[in-house]
């Protein structure tokens, strides 16, 4: 938790300090043309990049996998959502960063290797595992098996009511 309010009081204070020295470079209304438009690209991007990725997990959903690696990107989405649509400079590099795949998949991975991963076997067992790769498909815990699930036939979807 103090790192959490070191970073509060230093992110605004490295923001400011950006912002003049930028609007002392380029000028005051230019600065703030910046920022406006670092937003106006950032929510863009967040929005084609948001529903690429719930497009993602319906489909992983569709076949029976749990889209475990989409619930993550999506949380990273929202991270850098909001960085972006807070003013300043270095919170929009790190908001682009959350939204661009490659840095996006970096940035999870570099995340996820600081965790350790605990599966559950379907006899009760349980064990510990940190995977080098956070999503390998054989044993990732977000990915259920399709033995797991019984399937016979088609899956229909729909509504009932009971009438008595």
């Amino acid at each position: 938790m103090p790192i959490l309010f070191v970073l509060f009081i230093l992110i605004p204070i490295v923001e400011i300090t950006v912002l003049i020295k930028v609007g002392e470079a380029i000028g005051a209304w230019y600065t703030i043309g910046l920022v406006l438009l670092s937003a106006f690209i950032g929510v863009n991007m967040l929005r084609i990049q948001g529903l690429s990725t719930l497009a993602r997990a319906q489909q992983r959903m569709s076949q029976g996998d749990m889209p475990g690696q989409e619930m993550i990107e999506g949380i990273v989405l929202a991270v850098g959502g909001a960085m972006l649509i807070t003013p300043g400079f270095v919170t929009d590099f790190f908001g682009f960063c959350c939204l661009i795949p490659f840095t996006r998949k970096w940035i999870i991975t570099h995340a996820l290797s600081r965790f350790t991963v605990v599966t559950t076997h379907p006899t009760g067992d349980s064990f510990h595992e940190a995977p080098s790769d956070p999503f390998p498909p054989e044993s990732s815990p977000f990915k259920s098996s399709k033995k797991d699930i019984p399937r016979q036939g088609d899956i229909i979807d729909g509504e009932y009511r009971r009438e008595d």
